[in-house]
């Protein structure tokens, strides 16, 4: 069986073999789908006031 994960800025689901994960030295683990998702991290952005992200589209009453 093949884990799926879930891109941890955007909410996508990553298909096997794709992606990055990222481990912060405190042991906590983060999976990012794109470059993207993975730079809108580093910068500091939150998902939910992103408009393209799931938690994005949450708050906004889109979903």
């Amino acid at each position: 069986m093949v884990d799926r994960y879930i891109c941890s800025f955007c909410g996508e689901i990553l298909e096997p073999g794709t992606g990055k994960m990222f481990v912060r030295r405190d042991g906590t683990i983060y999976y990012f789908c794109s470059s993207k998702c993975q730079n809108n991290y580093r910068l500091g952005r939150v998902p939910r006031r992103v408009r393209w992200t799931a938690a994005g589209r949450r708050a906004r009453g889109k979903e």
